[in-house]
């Protein structure tokens, strides 16, 4: 097996397993970018992915083809109702926005495995059979020697995460919403002084935030584990939350960050058919991606500055 073969295994599996981290880092830059700490992204996750799975087995036999791309809809809005609960506590009532991220992640998971049990009568759901096709992205993957690499054997909603990094980019930077919603992160008060509506703006970052980790549980569980278990989101909100930290909070940097550690994973998962990875222990490979994740944060979030309010309540007068 030659190096362009390598290649050919590990990048479609790369970008993969990054489009959960990519969607759900990209919900915490909203969420943070308006003065927000967000830890719940792994228990919006939970949600998205425990919503999609049984609403995929419930529904596949009258949607047909369209129950995957349904089943993330209905996640994203299932976890924007469920970030309600964290924008309620940490903006309205000014709780302390870790101890409520917190409260998400155990309600989440604790609640989606309850559901599981009083449905199934059993510790995790059925396997869908309504998947993502892989595919081949029509011209580009015609492209020589980076076509059969990077758009070929891939799925539709991973290429849209990538693409969803640059819009988000876009709106943050270059619209007036996004600008207000920056102001609301660095400086409230001056914000309000402004005519902004502070707590408005934050319960959108919120709620946004809420969309996209939704989204992000829903792709993982229906690309990769394709059940709902206890393990089916095991970290993956604390990956994205490291790579927001480690893109600096910013949507392109985001979503680099969740490429690397979207590698980290799939070397982690297909490293047994390669060469060079078949000779190292498994359990190594599997404690990979967080290891990296820690040397990542090690590295770098000294250098990283996150939105000058966040995590700060606002309180409407006050400095």
């Amino acid at each position: 097996m030659d190096f362009y073969q390598i290649l050919q295994i590990i990048v479609p599996s790369m970008i993969a397993l990054a489009a959960p981290l990519i969607f759900t880092a990209l919900g915490g830059v909203f969420s943070e970018r308006s003065g927000v700490v967000n830890i719940g992204l792994e228990g919006l996750m939970v949600i998205g992915a425990f919503v999609s799975i049984v609403f995929n087995l419930t529904f596949a036999e009258q949607l047909g083809a369209l129950t995957p791309w349904v089943s993330i809809l209905v996640a994203m809005v299932a976890a924007m109702i469920f970030s309600l609960l964290h924008a309620l506590a940490s903006i309205t009532f000014r709780a302390d926005q870790t101890v409520s991220g917190v409260a998400i992640n155990l309600l989440a998971v604790g609640l989606s495995l309850f559901l599981v049990k009083k449905i199934y009568d059993k510790g995790q759901t059925d396997i869908i059979k309504q998947t993502f096709d892989k595919i081949d992205i029509p011209i580009l993957s015609d492209i020589p020697v980076i076509g059969p690499i990077f758009f070929s054997n891939g799925y539709y909603i991973s290429y849209i995460a990538i693409l969803l990094a640059i819009l988000v980019w876009y709106i943050i930077y270059k619209t007036p919403f996004g600008l207000r919603l920056r102001s609301v992160g660095e400086h409230p008060m001056a914000a309000d002084t402004m005519g902004i509506n502070v707590y408005k703006m934050r319960y959108v970052g919120v709620i946004l935030s809420g969309a996209l980790g939704g989204i992000g549980g829903a792709v993982h569980a229906l690309t990769v584990t394709l059940d709902f278990s206890h393990s089916t989101i095991n970290g993956q909100g604390f990956m994205a939350i490291a790579a927001m930290i480690f893109g600096k909070w910013h949507p392109i940097g985001a979503m680099g960050a969740g490429l690397f550690f979207g590698l980290a994973q799939s070397l982690s998962i297909v490293g047994a058919q390669l060469p060079f990875f078949s000779e190292i222990p498994p359990v190594y490979l599997l404690i990979a991606p967080y290891i990296l994740t820690i040397i990542a944060l090690a590295g770098f979030i000294g250098r990283a500055d996150a939105p000058k309010a966040s995590g700060h309540p606002y309180i409407k007068g006050k400095r």
